[in-house]
């Protein structure tokens, strides 16, 4: 069983978000609890909704983007996908298609499946190109799966 998912994952699915709730929280909590009439020269009223909307903006992406992400092993006959908490296995005949794309830093892929399973009908992980490479490798007939655009 080969482990194709980036180590980044940890950080990115759990530090980032437990930061961003942490820090910005009590940030937009302290400024909402400020009698302060302005902040600089932006007037305190527009100055606490831009950091809470700021704030709710960072949580719906967080929640939408991040919190989806999987953990997951692939070999020969199975694709392995867990959030950390619950496993599931899947037969390389349920899967549609692997869809690739590259953001700058990190290089992601969505799983799309033939029916919706456990996590969905698609859900995606940040892949490690070393791992992903070495699986190709050995199952070079798994490269046709990839779905380019």
């Amino acid at each position: 069983m080969h482990h194709v998912t980036s180590n980044l994952t940890l950080l990115v699915k759990f530090f980032i978000p437990v930061f961003w709730v942490v820090f910005f929280g009590a940030f937009t909590i302290a400024v909402l609890a400020s009698a302060n009439p302005y902040f600089g020269n932006i007037p305190a009223f527009l100055f606490k909704v831009g950091v809470t909307l700021f704030y709710l903006t960072g949580l719906f992406l967080i929640w939408r983007f991040l919190f989806r992400l999987k953990r997951v092993e692939m070999d020969e006959e199975y694709l392995y996908a867990t959030n950390y908490f619950k496993a599931y296995r899947y037969l390389w005949a349920d899967v549609e298609g692997l869809e690739d794309w590259n953001m700058t830093i990190l290089r992601f892929v969505r799983v799309k499946l033939k029916a919706s399973g456990s996590f969905g009908k698609h859900f995606s992980f940040i892949v490690s190109k070393r791992r992903m490479g070495v699986f190709l490798a050995e199952y070079p007939e798994k490269a046709n799966l990839f779905i380019s655009e």
